[in-house]
């Protein structure tokens, strides 16, 4: 089960909305510190952190799941938004140097194949950042925040999921600290909460990151060496529930037709 457009537009203008967007927003910055003349695409529902890049970037767009249905993006001016296909996106390959993937790896139902199409259409040097909720978390416990829908993930199983996509995760962050509730007293000074709960949780945890609610972004290096062509017969790790955010570099292509031979028994297993 997962919300539609309309059910995330309300939840991002409402005081806990805002908080999030302005938590994450701030750690997916910090990640992404200058895209100037990058060709940068939101998957999922990223239009909340999205507006951050605008005037900065040399192509942005919202790609919206059919399944969700498309909203206008932004408020004025032409729209960048479309209504799209997650498995196969009207994108030419490496036509991406950055993918944000928000509220839609969770909700997916073949998760491997998503992560696929993303890696054919991210450049070789491009980057993949995730935001997803932590299995471990609070907030994927409750359902009144669009964190607490779909299937988390723990660390280890998304690194599983990103590497069985042939992406490499390179770095992970943690946020959303504080509890899922709008309350005015945390929606009011969320970063003062924000920084509370992690001193409180790296007290009971020195590794800190597993008990954060939503995990943060890992990252990818460039593989040496070409990946192995798929192989029909191969037994398929199913990765259980996972949770986390990573930021990704896609591995180093095949050839064309080897991918294209790839794509199609991907779809008749699917």
């Amino acid at each position: 089960m997962h919300l539609d457009a309309i059910d995330l537009k309300d939840f991002y203008s409402r005081p806990l909305g805002r908080m999030v967007r302005r938590l994450l927003g701030a750690r997916i910055r910090a990640r992404w510190t200058d895209l100037k003349g990058l060709r940068v695409f939101g998957l999922g529902y990223a239009t909340p952190y999205l507006g951050e890049f605008r005037g900065e970037a040399l192509t942005l767009g919202a790609l919206m799941p059919a399944g969700f249905g498309a909203l206008p993006w932004p408020g004025s001016g032409p729209s960048r938004t479309a209504l799209v296909d997650e498995m196969d996106l009207p994108l030419d390959d490496e036509a991406a140097d950055r993918v944000l993937l928000v509220h839609m790896l969770e909700w997916s139902e073949r998760s491997r194949t998503l992560l696929r199409e993303i890696w054919r259409v991210l450049e070789p040097s491009g980057r993949l950042l995730i935001v997803v909720p932590n299995r471990r978390g609070l907030w994927a416990r409750v359902d009144t925040t669009p964190f607490g829908y779909g299937s988390p993930f723990s660390r280890s199983q998304l690194t599983t999921l990103l590497k069985d996509a042939m992406f490499q995760p390179e770095s992970w962050h943690y946020a959303l600290y504080m509890p899922p509730f709008n309350w005015r007293i945390l929606t009011r000074w969320p970063v003062f909460w924000e920084r509370l709960g992690l001193a409180h949780l790296l007290r009971r945890d020195p590794g800190g990151g597993d008990q954060a609610s939503v995990c943060g972004d890992a990252g990818a290096r460039d593989r040496t060496q070409d990946a192995p062509p798929h192989r029909p017969g191969a037994r398929r790790r199913h990765p259980a529930h996972v949770s986390a955010t990573a930021e990704t570099l896609p591995a180093r292509r095949i050839g064309s037709g080897r991918r294209a031979a790839w794509r199609r028994v991907s779809c008749r297993r699917h």
